[in-house]
């Protein structure tokens, strides 16, 4: 496919998304912190998996980049009160100030564009250091609010059932877009190959995710992933 017509396909996916998501936020039918989190589970395959929609020339990283660059730069604009756009903070802030988006939203879309530009389709790491952070970290609060379990002795914020949803959302998700990847023929991904490697991984992202540090969980748990994937990729 052309790479134009990947990167319209790419900004009206992501984009499409997040608007819908910030107008059941904004109607008031979702909470704005299951919204925040559904954004954040939810973006990240989309954009990843719009990568197969690009060839292979030098250019495809870096025109894809500029889909999550576009909107981190939208997140700090609104974050600093430049943007108006209250429908966006419903959405992506816990308690309704602009200024939480200049915090996990905003390290979220660097995480992205970080990525996209090192490993792209080159490496299985940074596909699964992205899913990692969406399909574990973000889905840890979820459950973590909605299933009773001990607390975490040094993290007393974060339980049990929260960490092990960090574990086991982040190899799903890893695992079920590597396979997806390797049914499309890109070389470096088997599924079948990496399901240990990528249990171990997810295993490192959940102790990193589980430490007491508020709202850097989209930065450590990115890192954590991208360490321990170049050991096995």
């Amino acid at each position: 496919m052309n790479n134009w017509v990947a990167l319209i396909i790419t900004f009206t996916a992501i984009l499409g998304f997040l608007r819908l998501m910030d107008f059941f936020a904004h109607r008031g039918w979702i909470e704005s912190r299951l919204s925040r989190k559904i954004i954040h589970i939810g973006t990240g395959p989309i954009f990843v998996l719009c990568w197969l929609l690009f060839d292979n020339t030098p250019a495809a990283r870096w025109m894809a980049a500029l889909v999550p660059f576009a909107i981190t730069v939208q997140f700090a604009l609104i974050g600093f009160g430049i943007l108006k756009d209250e429908a966006s903070v419903k959405a992506m802030s816990r308690t309704g100030d602009p200024k939480e988006i200049l915090r996990g939203p905003l390290y979220y879309g660097i995480a992205f564009v970080l990525m996209t530009i090192i490993f792209w389709k080159d490496s299985p790491v940074g596909v699964i250091a992205l899913m990692m952070m969406c399909g574990g970290d973000g889905i840890a609060d979820v459950v973590g609010r909605n299933i009773k379990s001990p607390k975490l002795p040094w993290s007393r914020e974060k339980t049990v059932a929260g960490s092990l949803a960090v574990f086991l959302g982040g190899w799903v998700l890893a695992v079920l877009v590597v396979l997806i990847y390797g049914y499309s023929g890109v070389s470096g991904f088997s599924a079948a190959d990496s399901l240990f490697s990528i249990a171990i991984i997810a295993f490192g992202v959940m102790l990193v995710e589980s430490l007491p540090f508020k709202d850097v969980d989209n930065l450590t748990t990115t890192l954590m992933a991208v360490i321990l994937g170049s050991f096995f990729f």
